[in-house]
Formats: C-alpha cells, sequence, structure tokens
C-alpha cells in the first residue's frame, strides 16, 4: 500500500476509542457485504468513515490499482489528464491513480456522504498529487450528470445501487468518459454486476482493455462460475487490530472492467486462476482472444516461456507482454 496512504490511516485511527471502531467495522462488514441497496449513505458519522478508511481503502486502493496497472499494459502510453471518481467516499481510487500515474490532474471525487468526503479530503492533504481534487456531494443514480473527463473509475459501488441507478451510472459513465474502470467484489454477484456494465459500455462503443483479451460475450456459462482476481493487501499493526487479524497481509478478491474508447491492446489471454505449478511445468487456466476459456500447459522445452509461467500470477496477461509467444 502507498506510504503516505499507510500513515495518513495510522494517524486517522490514532486516538479513537478501539471498541467504537471496531463496533462501527462489523456495521460495516454486514452492509457492504450485502447485496441489498440502500437510499440512504452508509457511511454516516465520523465513527462510520474512520473505520471505514481503515477496514476498506488499503484493500480498495490494491484492488483497484491491480485494474489500472492491467489497463496501462493494453493502453501503454496515455496518461489521464482528468478524473472523476464516482461514489468515491474517502478516495482509495484516487490514491490508485496517482501511484499509476504520478502527477497532478484534475480530480473530482463525488459521493452523497459528506462524512466520507470530509475525511477522502483530510487523507488528501498527505498526496500533492490532489492538492487540487474536489470532493462533491452528489447523489448517485438516475439523476447523475457528469463533465467531460478522461477517466471515471467506479469501485465497490454498483452493489450499493438499484438496477436502475446502477444502469444511469454506467450510462453517464460512457457518455462522460474515454476511459471506464470499474471494480466490485470478487463474488458471483458482483461479476454479475461487472458484466452488466462491461455490457454496457461495449454497446456504448468502448473497447475491453482488460482483464479479457476481447469484447465479445463472456465464455463463461451464468450461473456456473465467475471471472475474479486476487490482490495482496499489506496490513499495518493498526490495521490488524482493527480487523482482528493475525497476519501481515490478507487477499483481496475483486472483479473488475476496464473499457475505453482509445487504441487498446487487450492480452492475447489472460491467467483466471492461480497457476498450478507441477515438477518441470505449470498448468494456467485461461480466458483467450478466440472468446474461450482453456488450459494450457508450459513445460521446461518452452524454455523462457517456462521460465515466464513460473513467474506468471492469476490475472496477468499471457504470454506476458513483451514476450514471445
Amino acid at each position: 500500500m502507498n506510504d503516505p496512504l499507510r500513515t495518513a490511516l495510522a494517524e486517522l485511527l490514532d486516538g479513537l476509542p478501539p471498541t467504537e471502531v471496531s463496533a462501527a467495522v462489523d456495521r460495516l462488514i454486514a452492509n457492504y457485504r450485502g447485496d441489498t441497496p440502500t437510499t440512504a449513505p452508509i457511511l454516516r458519522h465520523r465513527a462510520d468513515v474512520a473505520a471505514y478508511a481503515a477496514y476498506r481503502m488499503p484493500a480498495t486502493f490494491e484492488a483497484v490499482r491491480s485494474a489500472l496497472e492491467a489497463f496501462t499494459e493494453a493502453v501503454p502510453d496515455w496518461t489521464p489528464g482528468s478524473h472523476v471518481d464516482v461514489g468515491g467516499g474517502t478516495g482509495a481510487a484516487t490514491w490508485a491513480v496517482t501511484a499509476t500515474w504520478p502527477g497532478g490532474r484534475s480530480v473530482t471525487v463525488l459521493d452523497w456522504a459528506e462524512p466520507a468526503l470530509a475525511l477522502g479530503r483530510e487523507l488528501a492533504a498527505a498526496n500533492p498529487d490532489l492538492q487540487g481534487a474536489r470532493w462533491q456531494r452528489a447523489r448517485i443514480g438516475a439523476d447523475l450528470t457528469l463533465d467531460a473527463t478522461d477517466l471515471v473509475t467506479v469501485s465497490y459501488v454498483l452493489n450499493e445501487l438499484s438496477p436502475a441507478d446502477r444502469t444511469a451510472l454506467v450510462d453517464a459513465a460512457a457518455a462522460a468518459a474515454q476511459t471506464v474502470v470499474i471494480v466490485e467484489a470478487g463474488t458471483p454477484a458482483g461479476y454479475e454486476r461487472v458484466i452488466e456494465a462491461r455490457d454496457r459500455l461495449v454497446r456504448a462503443g468502448f473497447r475491453v482493455a482488460a482483464p479479457c483479451p476481447h469484447s465479445a460475450a463472456c465464455p463463461i456459462v451464468p450461473g456456473t462460475d465467475w471471472c475474479h482476481f486476487s490482490a495482496r493487501v499489506g496490513r499495518s499493526s493498526l490495521h490488524r487490530q482493527v480487523k482482528g487479524g493475525s497476519l501481515a497481509y490478507e487477499d483481496e478478491k475483486f472483479s473488475y472492467v476496464a473499457a475505453t474508447r482509445l487504441p487498446a491492446e487487450p492480452a492475447p489471454a489472460r491467467v483466471v486462476r492461480r497457476p498450478q505449478i507441477r515438477k518441470g511445468q505449470v498448468l494456467l487456466d485461461l480466458c483467450e482472444a478466440e472468446e474461450q476459456l482453456r488450459r494450457t500447459t508450459v513445460t521446461k522445452r518452452h524454455g523462457d516461456l517456462y521460465k515466464a509461467a513460473r513467474d506468471a500470477g492469476w490475472g496477468d496477461a499471457w504470454p506476458p507482454y513483451g514476450s514471445a509467444s
């Protein structure tokens, strides 16, 4: 996780009663793991926002950064000059964008929870690239309008919305942006929401840059499986205290789509399961440009490709960008 963000989060929790933060975390877990849309902001009080920042910001940051890094492999020569983060809350996605493309740009964070925006603004003071960011209260739904922008991010928001509001949000993002990146929880329901958004973006003229190697229909038969990935999240001692865990890390499961109107070169294939390393061979489960799922076996006789396979991770392009197939 970004060190200035880690430091800012540690300072945020310093002095807060652990029992109050833990109780707020428990409430947030129930809300964010559910699939029931809400008509009121989940983050309503300072304690709720502090708990959210400690509980979710590190994981959201790593998931969004993973999605953005996959996008940059497909579109390597582009840097967004403006960014709108819809439903951005305390701003984890804005930190991920500045980690991916360092430097200042026009940044607007929209959320309907004023306490979240206030804390996001406070945390952003530790990030020079966010000094000019605007934090604006907005109802995320059918009445949402977005100004033209290079990049729109929507992370862990669709699950809070009704189907009609989800559609309106995706359509507004498609009308405003050159590139749209949507991240949801790596659950069957989260994947379904991502696929729904992906299909709308493609119909609006976008091309999928990542994770899919094509913009055709997902080859997964609905209801049989789901596409998701994993990001390793380092946990500070304060983070472990709030989360009630002992490990120095956790793995955030997420589903995403990064779609663009820009020229893009999607991966020839994407590793969609954790690679299985056997003696002298590596088994890779791939989603391929031919619009199919396939398991391939890479052995020592493949030379450098075998070395690449041993280093390949879940979610990586295959073969790696810049390597011979």
